[in-house]
Parts: C-alpha cells; structure tokens; sequence
C-alpha cells in the first residue's frame, strides 16, 4: 500500500507543480491596453492568483506526506498520534490527521 501511495503522491507533486508554473506564467502576463478589457482582466487575476494559491497549499501538503513516508510516519495522526485510516488515505493521500482530530 505504501508504495501505491508514494506513487500516487508523486504524480500528484507533478501535476501540481506543472499547474503552479502554467498559474504563474498567466500572472505574468501583461494586460490588454484597452481598459474595458483590463477589468476582465484584473478579475481574472484574482480568480489565478487564488488558484495559485490554493495548488501551492496543496503542494506543500503532497511534499509533506513525501516526506513522512521517508521518515516512517506515514499514516500516523500528527496530532493524537494514532493511525489514519486507510480509507481515508485512499481518500486524500496527503493528510496528516485521523478523522477525530481533522
């Protein structure tokens, strides 16, 4: 299981990462000089920037179960300390608390 898991994980980490570069290449676009369409524009912005945001999160969750599985924790609630389920795991690979304590 565990290396279905890390699998999982890996691809996820690429996939986010591959969307965070295409997020951030569209925020570096320049805008249109028309300023109807800069309205647009600006809200679109808003719209990136916040999914930006939300994969880089994610991101750093992926990273993070990468690296409790290098240490041996993998599966192991951060804050009670008892297993998480594996359904769970299935579920959202990269989380780091059991049900009780999400």
């Amino acid at each position: 299981m565990l290396d279905t898991q890390k699998a999982t994980l890996l691809t996820r980490e690429a996939e986010l990462s591959e969307r965070l570069v295409s997020l951030q290449a569209d925020m570096m676009k320049p805008h249109d000089q028309d300023s109807s369409e800069q309205v647009v524009e600006r809200e679109n912005d808003e719209v990136v920037e916040q999914l930006a945001h939300e994969t880089q999160d994610e991101l750093i969750q992926v990273k993070h179960a990468l690296s409790a599985i290098e240490s041996g924790h993998y599966g192991e609630c951060e804050q009670c300390g008892e297993d998480i389920a594996p359904a769970r795991l299935e579920t959202l690979p990269y989380a780091s608390k059991c049900i009780k304590c999400a």
